[in-house]
């Protein structure tokens, strides 16, 4: 993607004049103002549950670390929009600035959790010069996690409890299916394909998996993305 901008800077000579930073903030903002609008479209045209567009959002916004690591944004850019985002779901706790984003139906900070993932990975792994197990971790949780409590929700038939928390062995499936998928596609484009690889991915789903049951107050915003990209990193370097 940075090869894209690079090359749209060579067509255009008026883009050759902006600073490349400012490029990639740039399609980052789109891309976010995109999920936004979508979200907010869903939210009041098709009168949708409320849960839904906050999975929009969640996914959405997930996937900026995709931009963040293929077009190179520095590491300071995406721990200043973590802290940015963590002081605003904090305030919107008691200030109804994100009642759409917030509002599930119990005592949660998983959307504060989720803010400070992504800082505490882009430290972590654009320090060692490896994002991509930044990306590895926080794409686990905005996919697995997204689609997991949107298909227990809908399909969940079979349910079991954890600490007080409901769950269902559907929405537990399609997380370990999900993560199993993210994980490995990620490590194969790095690693390359080999038996070592496909384990790797397959014990960091099952992990993610676990870890995601345990959901007290949103923590799995937390644990699920920093434990899968940690264990990901270190069994990688067996390989």
């Amino acid at each position: 993607m940075t090869v894209l901008i690079e090359s749209l800077m060579a067509d255009f000579p008026l883009l050759a004049r902006i600073p490349t930073l400012w490029l990639q903030i740039a399609v980052v903002g789109v891309w976010l103002g995109i999920v936004l609008a979508i979200a907010g479209a869903v939210s009041r045209f098709a009168n949708s549950d409320p849960e839904i567009v906050r999975k929009i959002v969640h996914i959405g916004t997930g996937n900026v670390i995709l931009f963040a690591w293929l077009l190179n944004i520095p590491a300071w850019v995406g721990i200043g929009a973590s802290v940015l985002a963590g002081i605003a779901t904090l305030l919107s706790y008691r200030l109804p600035l994100l009642p759409g984003i917030n509002s599930i139906g119990r005592k949660s900070l998983g959307t504060f959790f989720y803010a400070v993932s992504i800082g505490v990975l882009v430290a972590w792994f654009w320090a060692v010069q490896k994002p991509y197990f930044a990306a590895l971790g926080i794409l686990i949780m905005t996919w697995g996690d997204g689609l997991a409590a949107l298909i227990g929700q809908r399909y969940g038939k079979h349910v079991y409890t954890v600490g007080g928390v409901k769950k269902s062995w559907e929405g537990s499936l399609t997380m370990a299916v999900v993560s199993y998928i993210v994980s490995s596609s990620i490590l194969v484009a790095v690693h390359g394909n080999s038996s070592l690889v496909w384990l790797v991915a397959f014990v960091v789903a099952l992990v993610a998996t676990g870890l995601e049951a345990f959901s007290w107050y949103g923590i799995d915003n937390l644990s699920v993305p920093i434990a899968s990209a940690g264990l990901g990193f270190l069994l990688t370097q067996l390989l």
